[in-house]
């Protein structure tokens, strides 16, 4: 008896280990595929095609990006053999007719021996960023990561002998950023895609005969590096469309060979040749290639029903470096922006040009900063949000949610009277989203379409301050 008692608590013991162990295996098997799913490949390697609206989900809902504009140009920081040059930093080599044979050596002094992807990192999440798009290539030709078909990189070429990108890369999973990145599909160093008059680089009537080897050799193959070594990636933000060389034809080729590597990525439109110059905007979205349009240092008068787009822009008058450029917008100003934009549906792509030792510049942490105080109370209204179906209102701009009314309200009512016209809905709560015990203001209907919420005599945010409305119906 003794005996068969032992043999059946040995038995039921490896069936209870047998069944956990099914279990677990079952377990890593539903994380492996919903993995997998995620990135949009089967995990057998198979690629699944995904809907557009499945790949610009989490686009459309963080509405707010940092742009880093970084690479050898912050060593002269606007400056060559003495003269400040004119324009913006990141184009100093074009700008200052700088021959490759003299601009080459500045990889012998780019040295950020100061960076620090963490902290980076950290100062994009403080501000309430979801994303950030890092020059990997700029028109320089120069590359921020240790590339297998060039030595003209921050591994190769620079005393600073450490991967960029690969620290980024790993300070943003840590910390929940999606990385992105800029890459220019003009080259300015390589032999097969510069322009063949120097010293105009930026020549967009020249040809190059061995373009298409360089796209073949060196294009692909890098971006193939990217997004291999350092992805999953959220974005790939191309630049330099415009030269003869490259076609609509190579641009819907790129955008289906980056989407072959990574399904579920995001290309934005100047992969092709449909944007109307600094508005940023495909002429038709059918017959040109990508996936949201570009706007640069603007923002478009009005709103752009079922068009995916991002304003991209500079905190001063630069994109890369330059240590005299201190024509800052202010943290009233960006604030406002960043409502104007998604009370539009587009995002904010907000920029900062660290310098040579790998430092954000002072200015910007500061406005970065005070994003982030804002973002903390009221990323509510920001994250997540569709334009105003209200139109234009005098007091500020307005975001939506289903059920709710984001009012921003810049210019705060002196007779603590908020109008609200075009709203039709019945109002169920008003209240300040700046106050955790969501306590009721007053809303009185004055006609069919128009509301008046009693609100405090004096703003609780002099920049911002925002004010729900959560309503019946659509």
């Amino acid at each position: 008896m003794h005996d068969r008692t032992s043999r059946l608590r040995i038995y039921a013991s490896t069936c209870r280990s047998t069944i956990n162990a099914v279990i677990i295996i079952a377990a890593l098997c539903i994380f492996a595929i919903a993995g997998c799913q995620q990135e949009g490949t089967s995990v057998l390697g198979e690629k699944q095609p995904l809907s557009k609206d499945e790949r610009m989900k989490w686009w459309r809902d963080a509405r707010f990006g940092m742009f880093i504009h970084w690479g050898l140009y912050a060593v002269p920081a606007g400056e060559w053999k003495g003269k400040r040059i004119d324009s913006i930093g990141e184009w100093i080599m074009e700008r200052a007719d700088i021959p490759v044979s003299e601009y080459e050596p500045l990889t012998k002094k780019f040295n950020p021996v100061k960076f620090n992807a963490d902290e980076w990192v950290g100062i994009a999440k403080n501000a309430g960023v979801k994303y950030i798009v890092i020059t990997s290539k700029h028109h320089d030709g120069f590359c921020l990561w240790d590339s297998k078909v060039t030595d003209y990189d921050i591994i190769d070429a620079t005393p600073f002998k450490r991967d960029i990108l690969k620290e980024l890369s790993k300070a943003c999973k840590k910390q929940g950023i999606k990385l992105c990145f800029y890459h220019s599909i003009m080259d300015w160093h390589h032999p097969d895609a510069q322009r063949p008059f120097y010293p105009n680089y930026n020549d967009a009537k020249q040809s190059n005969p061995n373009f298409a080897r360089y796209v073949d050799n060196y294009l692909k193959p890098q971006l193939k590096e990217l997004i291999t070594n350092y992805g999953p990636l959220g974005v790939l933000w191309f630049d330099g469309e415009w030269i003869k060389d490259w076609t609509e034809p190579m641009g819907k080729d790129m955008f289906n060979y980056v989407l072959a590597l990574q399904p579920n990525i995001i290309v934005n439109n100047r992969v092709g040749k449909g944007r109307k110059g600094m508005e940023g905007l495909s002429k038709d979205d059918q017959e040109y290639a990508g996936d949201f349009g570009t706007p640069e240092q603007q923002i478009p008068a009005t709103g752009l029903p079922g068009v995916d787009w991002e304003s991209c822009m500079t905190m001063n008058d630069t994109w890369g470096y330059k240590s005299y450029d201190q024509n800052w917008k202010s943290t009233e100003d960006l604030l406002h922006k960043l409502a104007d934009i998604a009370s539009k549906g587009g995002n904010f792509l907000l920029n900062v040009g660290p310098n040579a030792e790998g430092l954000i510049p002072g200015p910007s942490v500061e406005r970065l900063k005070a994003i982030g105080e804002w973002m903390k109370v009221n990323n509510e209204s920001i994250y997540g949000t569709t334009a105003s179906p209200l139109g234009e209102v005098p007091w500020g701009r307005c975001t939506a949610k289903p059920g709710k009314l984001y009012l921003h309200v810049f210019d705060w009512p002196t007779n603590s009277k908020l109008e609200v016209t075009g709203l039709k809905n019945k109002v169920k709560k008003a209240y300040l989203l700046a106050d955790k015990k969501r306590a009721k203001l007053s809303v009185r209907r004055e006609d069919e379409e128009k509301v008046v919420v009693s609100v405090p005599s004096e703003a609780p945010d002099p920049i911002n301050t925002v004010v729900v409305l959560e309503i019946e119906g659509k």
